[in-house]
């Protein structure tokens, strides 16, 4: 598997792209994890868009939003962290976060940086550094932690 990373603006992002974005947004979120929410939230226009292409079926495959300070946080985040069925346990997600994690540095000049985070994946996000920051809360029916990593 030969995968291709991209980093976009929102403004930059081409309509595939978009689709392509979305597409499989609502193919994990949506379908897989039978969970119908809004998932166009206001916050796409002003991120930054962290792409992994599939070389042979040039789809998008793994996906992170990057978001500026004081948008859904005061510190940045990395939201909407996703991978397609067909990468998993291949390691993509590992390499999808950790790049994430530095494009968001060098975007935003360091800093601390927050998400919400499915509980079900505190250790996932713990091993990049994150750490639990308050109580769990119901997203969308789902259960959520907020999750910190000091810099």
């Amino acid at each position: 598997m030969n995968i291709n990373w991209y980093l976009k603006h929102f403004k930059h992002l081409t309509t595939t792209e978009l689709y392509q974005i979305l597409q499989l947004r609502s193919e994990v979120f949506v379908v897989e994890q039978n969970c119908p929410f809004q998932d166009m939230d206001g916050k796409d226009i002003v991120s930054y868009h962290y792409m992994g292409f599939d070389t042979a079926s040039q789809q998008i495959v793994a996906y992170t939003r990057l978001v500026p300070p004081g948008v859904s946080f005061v510190e940045a985040s990395i939201g909407r962290v996703v991978t397609a069925a067909s990468v998993r346990k291949h390691g993509v997600g590992r390499e999808l976060m950790s790049s994430s994690i530095k494009l968001l540095e060098e975007l935003f000049g360091g800093g601390d940086i927050r998400i919400g985070a499915q509980l079900y994946l505190k250790n996932f996000y713990g091993s990049f550094g994150f750490e639990q920051s308050g109580d769990i809360y119901l997203e969308d029916g789902i259960e959520h932690i907020e999750m910190v990593r000091i810099s």
